[in-house]
């Protein structure tokens, strides 16, 4: 198979890839086309039909696989194809395991490092709040193990939100190593904790898309919902921790503006703040580098807030 990844400007491809994204659209002359996005576990490229009553292109739906024929250019720094055939496969022409974008990493080895970061808490209360999400919790596990952490800006893959959970916690224990006033504990917890509802903010793959949940409520609010529905469970749970692990999750976002109903009050909620922020920046700069198709410049990115490009080095 030809993986998304490995396309280059001037390519013919000829394979099989799933349809994330179909919609008619009209040039500025009038002519109708299709706008439609491919995808495989690599990775998502744009591609246009621009003659979409060709008899070579077949009925197809977004969520089909289809049997594309067609050529990569290079549009506005980003590849793109245009389709000159298109074929909808049936079922057993093609392994689904393919079309989804999962982490490179080892699903289960970062899931036994984020058990050790949870069993080396020492404070009894949070070790059990950890415990009884991501040991005793199997509908939660199953669903924390395949959830993305965002649509599309990063971790957008299956196993992200694993992945970025696991990031953020490393750079919250370096944090609090460096910096000792901080409550190692509470920090932990909340970085393990800080995204746990993006399993209800965002469906599984392929249609990883907001929930009615997730675009009335939003993984924050539901998160502290979630913290304090396994709270209730343990006995004598301290109510300003509590408070205080609660506050860390209502701030990681910083500002009001980036979608936080609190910014951050405590030591631990500010570094948080930090190791997400970080995380978040690396990985949307990596994700944007490894599809760049030269070593120009790539244009504006939002996240970024700059025009970016790849080192050049020497």
């Amino acid at each position: 198979m030809r993986y998304i990844q490995d396309f280059k400007e001037g390519d013919r491809i000829a394979d099989i890839y799933m349809c994330k994204h179909k919609q008619s659209a009209v040039t500025k002359n009038g002519k109708p086309y299709e706008n439609v996005i491919l995808q495989d576990k690599t990775g998502q490229v744009d591609a246009k039909i621009w003659d979409p009553n060709n008899a070579g292109i077949d009925d197809f739906e977004v969520y089909d696989y289809v049997e594309v024929m067609g050529d990569v250019s290079n549009f506005q720094g980003a590849l793109q194809v245009s389709i000159k055939r298109v074929r909808k496969c049936r079922e057993g022409e093609y392994d689904p395991a393919e079309y989804l974008p999962v982490s490179k990493y080892n699903i289960e080895d970062m899931y036994t490092k984020l058990l050790q970061y949870a069993d080396s808490v020492q404070n009894p209360f949070l070790k059990k709040l950890l415990a009884a999400l991501f040991k005793e919790d199997e509908a939660f596990i199953a669903q924390f193990k395949k959830s993305s952490a965002a649509k599309s800006v990063h971790h957008g893959f299956v196993g992200g939100l694993l992945e970025h959970t696991l990031s953020v916690t490393h750079l919250c224990d370096v944090f609090a190593k460096k910096y000792p006033a901080l409550n190692r504990d509470l920090l932990l917890t909340a970085a393990m904790c800080h995204d746990i509802a993006k399993t209800r903010e965002l469906s599984l793959f392929p249609l990883n898309d907001y929930t009615d949940d997730g675009q009335l409520l939003g993984h924050i609010v539901m998160g502290c919902e979630m913290v304090g529905e396994k709270i209730r469970a343990i006995d004598g749970f301290p109510k300003t921790l509590e408070a205080e692990l609660k506050h860390c999750i209502l701030a990681h976002h910083g500002e009001l503006e980036f979608g936080s109903p609190k910014k951050p009050a405590l030591m631990e909620a500010m570094a948080l703040n930090m190791a997400d922020n970080t995380d978040a920046k690396m990985e949307t700069f990596t994700e944007l580098l490894a599809s760049a198709p030269t070593d120009d410049w790539l244009g504006y990115n939002r996240l970024l807030e700059s025009n970016v490009r790849k080192t050049h080095g020497e």
